[in-house]
């Protein structure tokens, strides 16, 4: 991760002190995965898992309750405290801390929405096909949560159509082996200059 991390740690702030990166992707492409090796990478970084902020009844929307418990706190710079939703109680839990840090780390679909791109310092696109991503997923989760599944892709798919991420993604991140090869994406394509090359890979490799 040493190049991807290298260049994070030079940005500027993104939403008061701190840059927010976001990992976006469909469900079942290994965000969760990826962003905590990059969370490892900067030395522990916090991740914010936006399972944790949407909810059965919100699949997509919850923009109102990160923008008032997450991203209005980090823009002036105070203490973050969320109130994570627990997917198996269906209901939110106790307040849980987000530890100040100079990079957090924001994990899920939607992480780069139209409403929180403003705020990303860095959006980075898990690049698989989404129906390979669903599968993944599906088989991930087991015939417990096949119903939830069934539901699910014709909700991501609507946002998706509304919304799109990967368009303004600055990099594509695709599984390489044990590892991850780092693309430019349809932002960072227009400059040569953001091109990973540190790797042993056909391109760039973390």
């Amino acid at each position: 991760m040493h190049d991807l991390v290298s260049r994070i740690r030079r940005l500027a702030p993104s939403c008061g002190p701190v840059r927010l990166v976001g990992v976006d992707g469909h469900a079942g492409s290994g965000k969760s995965t990826f962003a905590g090796r990059l969370a490892d990478g900067l030395g522990g970084a916090p991740v914010l898992r936006l399972d944790d902020i949407a909810s059965h009844e919100e699949l997509f929307g919850w923009t109102g309750r990160l923008s008032s418990q997450v991203i209005d706190p980090l823009g002036r710079g105070e203490q973050v405290s969320y109130t994570p939703y627990d997917w198996r109680a269906r209901a939110f839990g106790p307040p849980r801390p987000l530890p100040p840090a100079p990079v957090v780390v924001v994990e899920g679909v939607g992480a780069g929405r139209r409403a929180l791109r403003p705020y990303l310092a860095l959006l980075l696109w898990m690049d698989l096909p989404a129906e390979t991503s669903w599968s993944r997923g599906r088989a991930r989760d087991g015939e417990e949560q096949r119903r939830f599944w069934d539901g699910w892709v014709g909700a991501e798919r609507r946002h998706f159509a509304d919304d799109p991420s990967r368009p303004f993604a600055d990099f594509l991140v695709r599984e390489f082996g044990k590892g991850y090869e780092v693309l430019p994406g349809p932002v960072g394509a227009a400059d040569p200059n953001r091109l990973l090359t540190h790797g042993d890979g056909p391109s760039a490799v973390c």
